[in-house]
């Protein structure tokens, strides 16, 4: 288990869940806590680009490449399987709380993101969600937000922090 909380915002692609992370990241910032996130990408990445000095390190067979400047850090590592979100939790530090783009398979607490255009039934089922972000009213027995009310769905997760906080093992 990680030392810091994790909720997992999930939806079917083209939802809105970037959209809405963006929003309550701002939110999140805004309310004084330090915050992270996790994109889980399951068709690969590409953070370098040919040419420049990172990529060249790893064109030469660097397992880890970082870069480091004043404003920023980024490591790059080479990988034979995937991390597992568990695994990626007890590298960060520092923040009050993980948030993930992704991972709906995954076992943490979420937040689905139910766009009715989009897709008919939901992802998750009510005993995996801490709340609902939804363009239409739902009755699953979770708080079911307006997508468009990040400063409710922000304030979901603080309460939600707090619970982690006062017995990390019962949320």
């Amino acid at each position: 288990m990680s030392d810091i909380p994790v909720i997992s915002v999930v939806a079917k692609s083209g939802s809105g869940k970037t959209c809405l992370l963006e929003k309550l990241i701002k939110e999140l910032k805004n309310r004084g806590l330090k915050v992270a996130v996790v994109k889980h990408d399951v068709h690969g990445f590409e953070i370098d680009h040919p040419g420049k000095d990172s990529w060249r390190h790893a064109q030469a067979g660097a397992d880890i490449v970082s870069i480091s400047s004043p404003q920023k850090f980024a490591l790059i590592e080479k990988r034979s399987t995937e991390l597992t979100l568990e695994q990626i939790e007890k590298r960060i530090t520092g923040v009050d709380i993980i948030l993930t783009e992704g991972y709906k398979k995954g076992n943490k607490p979420k937040i689905e993101v139910f766009r009715s255009k989009v897709h008919r039934d939901l992802l998750c089922g009510p005993e995996e969600l801490i709340a609902l972000a939804s363009d239409i009213p739902c009755n699953l027995g979770v708080t079911c937000y307006n997508i468009d009310d990040a400063g409710g769905i922000a304030q979901e997760i603080i309460l939600y922090i707090k619970r982690w906080k006062a017995n990390p093992k019962s949320v």
